[in-house]
């Protein structure tokens, strides 16, 4: 999305909606070499009921206009896994927010050639496999709500970034602890993906700092954060996940990431006149 060499690694359906997702990539930049569609299987969907009046919105896995379940996440197997083997294990940052036996061997994959890992999870699944990636992990962010009390008393070396929804989020490493407070939206229509552009930030931020695993911690972090808040403030004003990137572009997404100006909104200027 940022100019970045993205490599998704990922199992879609043989249908149309594994088509307008991998549509979707493609339209973002990423090199789609091993995104693979398996016939018999169907793509993930998952439908978002929003409010913009107040910004606010849901997430069900039921369709709201025929009550069926809809389809919903296939892992990536062994054999995805092992084609993908050059990549990971060149790639700088592998970033995750599902587990499965086969998205552990691709994070060890990674962590051997020295990547940095960022695990995203919303759940713990699998306690045996959670634990095992924990002892890969360089950064692990998660919601206080959904995962607060699982992990409050966790002892691995990593930097956590636990998020406190509109409030803001807190760094933690070792004995440090360093708040950030929210960034003010300058409108907000779809609250939807600002936990996605906080992770986008930091993610460009590393890489654009060259840092390496060993180099993290929570100062180090602080300005990649920071900055990942500020795009995440500028997406709360248009609807979609990705609604930013869509109706400004990656060029100006990079300049919100680059300079912390009040007067830089596009949304701001995009709702006064409207």
């Amino acid at each position: 999305m940022l100019h970045r060499n993205v490599v998704p690694l990922l199992m879609l359906g043989d249908d149309d909606e594994g088509g307008q997702l991998l549509a979707e990539f493609v339209e973002a930049g990423a090199v789609v070499d091993h995104i693979h569609r398996q016939s018999g299987t169907r793509s993930p969907i998952i439908a978002q009921e929003l409010d913009t009046a107040s910004g606010h919105h849901d997430f069900t896995f039921v369709c709201p206009e025929t009550s069926e379940d809809l389809p919903r996440y296939v892992p990536i197997g062994q054999s995805e896994v092992a084609s993908a083997l050059h990549i990971l294990t060149q790639c700088s940052v592998f970033y995750a927010d599902r587990l499965s036996e086969s998205i552990l061997e691709a994070m060890k994959a990674a962590r051997r050639s020295g990547a940095i890992i960022f695990f995203e999870p919303s759940d713990v699944e699998q306690d045996d496999l959670f634990d095992e990636a924990l002892g890969l992990v360089s950064i692990l962010k998660y919601s206080v709500d959904r995962l607060g009390e699982r992990l409050a008393d966790l002892h691995h070396d990593c930097v956590r970034i636990v998020t406190h929804g509109a409030a803001g989020l807190e760094i933690r490493h070792d004995d440090q602890a360093v708040w950030c407070s929210a960034i003010s939206a300058p409108a907000v229509l779809d609250t939807c993906g600002s936990g996605d552009m906080v992770s986008v930030g930091v993610i460009d931020w590393m890489l654009s700092s060259g840092l390496q695993a060993n180099d993290l911690s929570t100062t180090v972090l602080i300005e990649g954060i920071v900055a990942g808040q500020r795009l995440a403030a500028e997406n709360c004003a248009f609807v979609g996940a990705r609604g930013l990137f869509k109706h400004c572009g990656p060029n100006y997404a990079r300049e919100v990431l680059r300079v912390p100006s009040k007067a830089y909104s596009a949304a701001t200027r995009q709702h006064s006149s409207s």
